[in-house]
């Protein structure tokens, strides 16, 4: 009677979780990777809240006009960042800023994994000669002169296209070729299993394959290069913005705001100006990495952390 009452009193073996169960339970006990993730959330919820934020925080909410009484005032309590050499607030633009480098670097991030997901998953897949021409293609952008390229697609199409969708499409256009590498070499290694043999051997048609076989065995890969792809993206836009062909300088971003530090006296007197977006720029984009770190280590079944 007592080892019956034992027995029922034995607890039920627990249900195992699924891989991506466990990677979740690992990324939310990485403190650094969720502060990060808390801080990305915050900047990008702000941000696209800027014409409602910017109404209750700054008496001059308007991020384009030019108010000559108010130039160069030192943050006190009514500019809490003070503003800039055309009396626009920098607390102000800086919300509005963080939209634009956010979507640039977003959309940017879109492209490049979308287009080099497909060209490298094709290639590893077909091989032969289908590999060889996409592998060639793939170089011939990775080659291709990225700042010179940006500067002619915006001095033809200035006036005709939006320049700061102009810049999106060139950003993504030439930079997916290490992505349609890094997924080859994935598709490569994975489609010798038994599983994507055993697929084919049954009449799955390579689409079937790639999308319901291949793909989701390498998309843990695909997710962490994407997180690092958009801190690279948004580095690109602040830097091209900086040098004054990335942004048009009517539309605020975060580039756009540091390329004031091109003035001596700004860069030297006023850092009101300046330092705010160079440090919301570092600190959006070490957040991205750490959280590219952590899904990077949650999604190695190796880590045992």
């Amino acid at each position: 009677m007592a080892s019956s009452t034992t027995i029922t009193q034995q607890k039920k073996p627990e249900r195992s979780l699924s891989p991506w169960q466990i990677a979740r339970k690992k990324y939310l006990k990485n403190k650094l990777a969720m502060i990060s993730t808390f801080f990305i959330i915050l900047v990008t919820l702000m941000s696209f809240s800027a014409p409602f934020i910017a109404s209750f925080l700054s008496p001059l909410p308007d991020v384009s006009k030019v108010n000559i009484g108010a130039m160069n005032i030192q943050p006190n309590s009514e500019h809490l960042l003070g503003t800039d050499k055309s009396g626009r607030d920098v607390l102000t633009r800086l919300f509005y800023g963080g939209r634009i480098s956010l979507l640039v670097g977003f959309s940017a991030t879109l492209i490049v994994i979308t287009f080099g997901t497909i060209v490298g998953a094709l290639a590893g897949f077909f091989g032969g000669f289908i590999d060889s021409i996409l592998m060639r293609f793939t170089d011939f952008v990775l080659n291709f002169p990225f700042l010179v390229f940006v500067i002619v697609l915006n001095t033809i199409l200035y006036g005709i296209v939006d320049g700061l969708w102009v810049l999106i499409m060139v950003i993504g256009a030439l930079s997916w070729g290490g992505v349609a590498r890094l997924v080859r070499s994935k598709v490569l290694a994975e489609k010798e299993n038994e599983y994507i043999m055993a697929a084919l051997s049954i009449g799955c048609s390579p689409f079937k394959v790639i999308t319901k076989h291949l793909l989701p065995n390498v998309v843990s890969t695909i997710i962490v290069q994407g997180t690092l792809i958009f801190a690279t993206m948004i580095v690109i836009e602040s830097a091209l913005s900086y040098l004054g062909f990335g942004v048009p300088q009517a539309t605020p971003s975060w580039g756009n705001m540091l390329s004031s530090a091109n003035e001596p006296d700004v860069l030297q007197g006023k850092p009101w100006i300046w330092m705010p977006p160079a440090i919301i720029i570092t600190l959006t984009i070490l957040s991205i990495n750490f959280i590219g770190e952590g899904l990077k280590d949650a999604l190695n079944p190796k880590s045992l952390r």
